[in-house]
């Protein structure tokens, strides 16, 4: 029972917070170069969306331990505290960008979290359960609108021309068929099937663009057959990856590499930033202590062997899980997602870049946000 008014106070604190401190703001007191912040995608990226959906838990993070380090209470984001698109934004002078869905929240001035967890670039994709890409956009659509409106349109046009965009997208399309029904990807060859992922995320960047849209940033995807709940699916596999789904993220990483270098060339002005999330990840599972982890393999809260069980919080299928002592030891949170601390280092290296120029490109996260 304190558990859950602990937390409903926390969510109407959020709320409080955000529907009044944007209060009284006017088109004269907008910041003339005012730098907006998008975010698309998945769970790697969402502040909370799907708390307010009629989804399941496998999609929701909406209950302790999750929240545990920073927050102190769940918010809807899948790890122990922040995530990748917090500290950016805490880079960029900017507050937390709240979830979309979020009530009561409707002055967009610093920007808005579209990203929900499960989602994928296929709208087959945990289909019912997720708020998909080509929704996602349809919402950008209506939060573009009220620039326009409220900021006239010539501002309005302007301000989005200098948004950040930001995307997670592809690890949900690749690792659900693994997950629900695998005889989904006899259909097609998996040159074939990445090529549907990356078309679908196309479209989406075009459609951006075509609208004003200039500044785009982009995390690849892991080697998703090592994370801790893909290590387990098949009982004897003794715990090594399962290759099918690292075959199809590595074709995904590459293409979505040539077809960025592609759009680079032929829309003008189009400007992007690449992190390699997956070669980043993986030095830290294989190589934790270099990185200040005491694990890279094992998650923090979860049940079985790696802790692979999507356990984390009990409110799943499997209600029983462990929690690790202390989450800054670990590289990953639960069976999927990252601890704060990696999603830290990982931050910090998209906006400063690294000595290794493979790591993040064209452009750094900062410069995205200094450009105009």
């Amino acid at each position: 029972m304190g558990r859950r008014l602990g937390s409903f106070i926390f969510f109407f604190l959020v709320f409080f917070i955000n529907a009044t401190c944007c209060r009284g703001k006017s088109q004269q007191q907008f910041p003339k170069k005012q730098v907006p912040f998008f975010i698309f995608g998945d769970s790697f990226l969402d502040a909370g969306n799907n708390n307010y959906i009629n989804t399941s838990t496998l999609d929701q993070a909406n209950f302790w331990p999750y929240g545990l380090t920073y927050f102190k209470f769940p918010t809807g984001r899948f790890s122990d505290g922040r995530l990748l698109s917090d500290f950016i934004a805490k880079r960029a002078k900017l507050p937390l960008i709240p979830p979309f869905l979020q009530p009561g929240f409707r002055q967009y001035y610093h920007g808005v979290n579209f990203a929900s967890s499960g989602a994928g670039a296929l709208a087959e994709t945990f289909r019912g359960f997720v708020i998909d890409l080509k929704t996602q956009l349809s919402n950008y659509y209506k939060v573009a609108s009220w620039f326009r409106h409220t900021l006239g349109n010539d501002e309005g046009e302007a301000t989005i021309s200098r948004a950040v965009h930001l995307f997670s997208i592809g690890s949900n399309d690749y690792m659900s068929p693994f997950l629900t029904n695998p005889t989904i990807l006899n259909n097609y060859n998996d040159s074939t099937y990445v090529g549907m992922v990356i078309g679908n995320l196309t479209t989406v960047i075009k459609e951006i663009y075509r609208g004003g849209g200039r500044k785009f940033a982009f995390i690849n995807v892991p080697e998703l057959g090592c994370v801790p709940g893909m290590r387990i699916i098949k009982s004897d596999n003794n715990g090594s990856c399962l290759e099918d789904a690292t075959r199809l993220a590595t074709l995904h990483n590459k293409a979505l590499s040539k077809v960025l270098f592609e759009l680079e060339k032929r829309l003008e002005g189009f400007k992007y930033s690449l992190f390699d999330f997956n070669s980043n990840l993986r030095q830290r599972m294989q190589h934790p202590s270099k990185y200040g982890f005491k694990e890279g393999e094992t998650a923090c809260c979860g049940s079985g062997q790696y802790r692979g069980v999507f356990s984390c919080g009990g409110k799943r299928r499997v209600k029983e899980f462990q929690l690790c002592k202390n989450p800054k030891e670990y590289v990953f949170w639960d069976s999927y997602h990252l601890t704060e601390r990696t999603y830290r280092q990982f931050a910090d290296q998209m906006w400063g870049g690294t000595s290794n120029p493979d790591d993040v490109g064209p452009y750094n996260m900062k410069n995205l946000f200094q450009i105009h």
